[in-house]
């Protein structure tokens, strides 16, 4: 990686670009030498922050907000962060893109069980641990399966989930719209106590919704602004409301679509590249000379 950087500083200084655009950090330390040095060659450095980077490397963040000439924001919360050290700021939540994430059809789901979904990385399998006792739960009371969509899945023999039926489906970057569309319900667990979750940008729940899958979400951070009241899925984070959810959603199928109808246009509206490129093409042109 920091060959491949260094090749990026040096075409900067071969080529002219107008603007350096950089995703959160070049490298995981605490320096910002090669940040200035882009910024150096270029006179223009745009930084991106979906995550809370900051509880890292707080004196780098600092640094970093104030040498860019731009900081993008993929929430409230990291604007908030960010202003008093710069008040150049482009809010852009995390987006995809509507024309890869087709909604399902109506009665497309699995079968006459519901398929309760969790898609990420192995190392955020330990989320499913805010869930697992109202899994348990009604795992007793009505046929389900819980598919979850990771790489590797070890990490979930950690959590109990005695009395589940638990599928692991491998993650396929090229069938992760279709994987998706197979859940009727979508998980987003998180911990309700810990800083960095109340800075993340709610990908996983936008995902759910975006091709029409109700979303059971924790209300943490910006999760609760996607979930919209509760019109697009609903919160949850004690055992009691996770059971209260599962039990509502699982047991009708026409409110799961027309929650995953709402939730879509949520994402059309808020939460899409369609809706959300002019933003981030307008403010990167007011960097350049010719919009001075």
């Amino acid at each position: 990686k920091r060959s491949v950087r260094w090749w990026h500083w040096l075409r900067t200084r071969l080529r002219k670009f107008d603007i350096v655009f950089i995703d959160r950090e070049i490298f995981d330390n605490t320096t910002t030498d090669m940040e200035r040095r882009f910024r150096d060659s270029c006179g223009r450095l745009v930084i991106d922050v979906d995550d809370a980077i900051f509880l890292r490397y707080p004196e780098k963040f600092d640094e970093l907000m104030r040498l860019a000439d731009l900081v993008v924001c993929g929430n409230h919360f990291l604007e908030e962060k960010v202003r008093p050290l710069n008040s150049s700021i482009c809010h852009v939540p995390t987006c995809v893109d509507l024309d890869e994430y087709t909604a399902r059809s109506k009665g497309s789901g699995s079968g006459s069980n519901p398929v309760i979904g969790w898609m990420g990385t192995s190392g955020n399998v330990k989320y499913l641990s805010v869930a697992a006792e109202a899994l348990r739960i009604f795992a007793s009371e009505a046929p389900f399966e819980l598919r979850v969509v990771v790489p590797e899945i070890s990490a979930l023999r950690e959590i109990d989930m005695s009395g589940v039926h638990v599928v692991h489906e491998p993650w396929q970057p090229e069938r992760e719209v279709d994987q998706l569309r197979r859940f009727d319900i979508g998980l987003m667990p998180l911990f309700p106590n810990q800083e960095w979750d109340i800075y993340k940008c709610g990908l996983k729940l936008i995902q759910y919704l975006a091709v029409g899958v109700p979303g059971i979400a924790a209300p943490v951070g910006v999760n609760a602004e996607i979930l919209d009241d509760n019109q697009n899925g609903i919160a949850a984070q004690t055992t009691e409301e996770w059971l209260t959810a599962l039990r509502f959603l699982s047991g009708d199928p026409e409110k799961r679509w027309q929650m995953g109808q709402r939730g879509r246009e949520t994402v059309a509206q808020k939460y899409s590249i369609q809706a959300n490129y002019p933003v981030l093409r307008d403010a990167l042109q007011r960097l350049l000379p010719s919009a001075d």
